[in-house]
């Protein structure tokens, strides 16, 4: 277990105390392991004895990483908690939330497409009700040569892009507003200006980033990105070498190999939690009023001289 809390800071009178986790994985092609470590990590949170609201962000792949081709296409399910017989993942999912009374963030999960051999890369936000609240699909894709055993990277073969932005208002008072977004996403500013601009006061930036890009850019891009939105960062990670295959008993010939590193940032830039390379969780007590006075003594965004435009 990695666990590296933060000190907590004194909370403003007006402030709304929350506290964000990041759950940091090595997922594998099958779904039964990953959802058997979700859940262990899950049971070793650490108590809250304020009973302050929890907001939990699982990587990227947290389901189904690093298998064949079309791991994710069996995998995949329509949108939503309609039937569980039709979206059985989900609703199991839906039942660890509310078991855990957290709001649970899943990274990404394949969800169906009009395209019968693309799929959506969903990140699913659950109540501690276990109600599904929002969802956003991942818009920018990873098609790129890198610098490591995999090489290539194409990840629009078998993703579909997402349309829409995704703001998620959350708490007993909605105070917390919850930019949605992934991995190679980050490297796209205009994204997260749009969603400061609509309000956001917390980022979740769920990834799987290459060990080669991840010690280039990881930490930069993800301070960067806390400090222009004036928000704060939780950027659950995969780590370690994915594609074991349990049926035959190794690692496919060309495994994916992750940097780890998940993070909590604050609005100032300032990492408060960082998970190493080992599996496990790392938490930060917040106040959402930092993001708020911070706004209020430079106003970026009224300075802001320069638009963004999805495209």
């Amino acid at each position: 277990m990695n666990t590296s809390p933060m000190t907590p800071s004194p909370i403003h009178p007006s402030g709304m105390p929350w506290r964000l986790i990041a759950l940091q994985l090595n997922s594998q092609p099958d779904l039964a392991t990953n959802v058997a470590q979700v859940t262990q990590l899950l049971a070793a949170l650490p108590p809250v004895l304020d009973q302050r609201p929890q907001l939990v962000v699982l990587p990227e792949g947290a389901c189904c990483f690093a298998g064949d081709p079309d791991a994710n296409l069996r995998l995949q399910e329509t949108l939503g908690l309609h039937d569980e017989n039709a979206q059985p993942v989900q609703f199991q999912l839906s039942k660890l939330s509310k078991q855990f009374g957290v709001y649970l963030l899943v990274g990404t999960f394949p969800t169906r497409t009009d395209e019968p051999n693309r799929f959506a890369a969903s990140s699913l936000l659950f109540s501690p009700q276990g109600e599904l609240v929002a969802d956003y699909q991942k818009i920018h894709l990873f098609d790129a040569l890198v610098s490591d055993g995999t090489g290539r990277y194409l990840e629009s073969a078998k993703t579909m892009p997402g349309n829409k932005l995704t703001l998620a208002e959350i708490g007993q008072n909605q105070e917390l507003k919850l930019g949605m977004a992934v991995c190679y996403d980050m490297r796209f500013p205009g994204l997260f200006q749009a969603l400061a601009k609509r309000g956001m006061n917390v980022l979740a930036l769920p990834s799987a980033f290459t060990t080669v890009t991840g010690e280039a850019h990881w930490h930069t891009l993800l301070r960067a990105r806390a400090i222009e939105s004036q928000s704060f960062v939780v950027a659950a990670a995969q780590t370690g070498c994915h594609g074991h295959d349990p049926k035959s008993g190794g690692l496919e010939s060309k495994a994916r190999e992750t940097y780890g590193h998940s993070l909590i940032i604050d609005p100032w830039g300032r990492i408060l939690a960082d998970a190493g390379t080992a599996p496990g969780l790392i938490y930060a007590d917040i106040d959402l009023m930092q993001a708020e006075e911070l706004r209020e003594r430079m106003p970026l965004l009224h300075h802001n001289r320069f638009l963004s435009e999805f495209l």
